[in-house]
């Protein structure tokens, strides 16, 4: 990721959304406390997003904004809000109503939070960024604090609406309403 990067900020490279779906691992950001309790069963990896510890794995739809700030779009919580209407906007797509945290970034629904987003800037171009849980299994939340926050604080799209919509579905609108609003 970082290669693609150093290509955006150089101008050899139009800017980028990276989807995925991950295998099951524990992200730890920079604002993590060394002495945070893990789950031992899953893998962990140091990564240089902002936030606290998050799961990502089979079910959520995780999604890097590789996007370079021009000039006068340099504002890191304008993007972040940016990061947060598409989410909210997603999900609206399927009948729900996604709102904001004032303390805590992401997209939330019925006091659930539905979404995370950590991210960091190098060169002015953005990585890192969002994750949606679509059908992820939530139990995986359960043995440490997601983003510092009580694992019962976490929801889905599937617990949300009863059914599950496909990734493909998801991934259709997050990347419209994500170029909508971030690279226009």
């Amino acid at each position: 990721m970082m290669e693609l990067v150093n290509a955006i900020a150089d101008g050899e490279k139009p800017d980028h959304l990276l989807f995925c779906e991950l295998d099951s691992v524990l992200t730890v950001g920079r604002a993590t406390p060394k002495d945070a309790v893990l789950d031992p069963a899953l893998p962990v990896r140091q990564v240089s997003r902002g936030g606290k510890v998050t799961y990502h794995g089979p079910g959520q739809l995780v999604v890097y904004p590789l996007i370079f700030l021009q000039e006068g779009r340099r504002d890191l919580h304008a993007y972040l809000r940016a990061l947060e209407e598409a989410l909210i906007q997603t999900v609206g797509e399927f009948g729900l109503k996604g709102t904001r945290d004032p303390r805590n970034t992401g997209c939330w629904v019925n006091g659930k939070k539905i979404a995370s987003i950590g991210v960091a800037v190098r060169r002015w171009v953005t990585y890192h960024g969002l994750a949606l849980n679509v059908f992820t299994d939530l139990s995986r939340f359960q043995n440490f604090d997601p983003c510092g926050l009580e694992a019962s604080l976490l929801t889905s799209l599937k617990n949300q609406l009863e059914f599950s919509p496909s990734i493909a579905q998801i991934q259709s609108q997050l990347q419209h309403k994500l170029n909508e609003l971030l690279c226009s």
